[in-house]
């Protein structure tokens, strides 16, 4: 296969892949929020706090569907376009990624679906602990995610005979440290994601005047608490994943140096290292003004200005841009750090792909990529309409409530 169509088939799976995990890194920041808020309100039985977890779970609703939605498309992807992976390591990678199916599309959604349609038709208690389920099973989903990935960056746990891989120490994928850490660092950086989301959300009403119950004022407050309380995590998981860019490979021992291995690595550097810098430096240059960002609020905060500095408030209604900057330099300068390779010296980027040519690579780059962005711009508006309505409104509001006033018509239901 030429290195055009490789290269085109690389760009469709970071494009897609990074489409993808803007929803998840959302919806993985807002479930532990929208169930802290849902377990004060039925503790206290706070209604506005209440008319709030409908507000950030509709929210969170809409951020699912296109998170599973694109999760199967992916599969697809990794199925049509990726044979030669899943000839060689099937067995071993269909182990965790079988797992976060059935926790991701079984599980979670079914729970999801109690929590979305039982309203008033539960006890508080159980409304509550479907909800607990959902989030639960959310981030149980990445960790299996994050096994699999892991595997591909620090292959452990599998013998090789005959040409392909054979599951050996299923104990040794799940607990890898590539995957442990990865999975950390993917907890800790949505939390950066959905805490800038709701303080982002929150500061806009706020600046309109529209947070009748307080619940918008606490929502910056509650956003940039996460934020403080990831920034220190985000900078040592990431930074402690280094290690497994140097050798030795646990299943092979070889390192960079080895015959072969260095001069396979040294033919990529020059076409694709660059990427790999720039990835890097996004992540350098996000967390310095994320870290920025939370001293101001933090001196706002104390001198008691962090509901009257609208300067401050407009900078939050844009902050969101910076960790999903971030996460997605991340996500690209994780999967380059292994590169050439598929598996660490085991199996290059051109062994793993599906032959084909250069037309037919462009031909999937343009349907898979058209379809995503549509999809991811569909639900974009989606979530900035829900996200104006404001307490009350959207789609899990309360079904007493009149039409919306922005709107002038009744939004869409589930």
């Amino acid at each position: 296969m030429s290195d055009a169509s490789l290269d085109l088939l690389r760009l469709q799976f970071a494009l897609t892949a990074g489409i993808h995990y803007l929803f998840v890194a959302l919806t993985l920041g807002l479930a532990p929020l929208v169930l802290c808020v849902q377990a004060r309100a039925v503790w206290t039985g706070d209604a506005a706090r209440m008319r709030a977890v409908r507000f950030w779970g509709g929210l969170y609703v809409i951020g699912y569907g296109t998170g599973v939605l694109s999760g199967l498309v992916m599969e697809t992807q990794l199925a049509l376009n990726w044979s030669g992976l899943n000839r060689v390591f099937g067995s071993v990678v269909a182990a965790p990624l079988a797992i976060e199916t059935a926790a991701a599309f079984f599980v979670e959604s079914a729970f999801l679906g109690l929590w979305v349609f039982g309203w008033d038709r539960m006890g508080r208690w159980a409304h509550l602990g479907c909800f607990a389920v959902v989030t639960g099973t959310a981030y149980l989903s990445a960790f299996w995610v994050m096994a699999a990935n892991g595997l591909l960056r620090n292959p452990v746990g599998f013998e090789m005979r005959g040409g392909e891989a054979v599951l050996t120490d299923p104990l040794a994928v799940a607990f890898n440290p590539s995957g442990l850490l990865g999975f950390a660092h993917t907890a800790v950086t949505a939390l950066f994601v959905g805490g800038l989301f709701v303080a982002a959300v929150s500061a806009r009403h706020v600046l309109r005047g529209t947070d009748a119950d307080g619940v918008f004022r606490r929502g910056v407050r509650t956003g940039l608490v996460l934020v403080m309380a990831a920034v220190a995590p985000v900078a040592v998981t990431g930074g402690t994943q280094f290690r497994f860019t140097e050798g030795p490979t646990p299943t092979t021992g070889l390192t960079y140096d080895e015959a072969g291995i260095a001069a396979v690595e040294a033919a990529w550097e020059p076409s694709y290292g660059w990427i790999w810098d720039v990835a890097g430096g996004t992540m350098t240059v996000v967390w310095e003004l994320v870290v920025l960002l939370c001293l101001v609020g933090a001196v706002a905060w104390i001198a008691r200005r962090l509901d009257r500095w609208r300067w401050f408030l407009w900078v939050l209604v844009f902050s969101p841009v910076l960790p999903w900057a971030a996460s997605v330099g991340g996500w690209v300068y994780r999967e380059l750090g292994r590169q050439p390779w598929t598996v660490t010296h085991h199996l290059t980027t051109a062994e793993a792909v599906t032959p084909m040519s250069a037309g037919a690579a462009v031909v999937s780059l343009c349907v898979f990529v058209s379809a995503y962005a549509l999809l991811a711009g569909a639900t974009a508006w989606w979530l900035v309409r829900v996200a104006r309505l404001g307490v009350g409104r959207g789609p899990l509001r309360e079904p007493d409530q009149g039409p919306p006033a922005e709107e002038g018509r009744e939004p869409v239901r589930f």
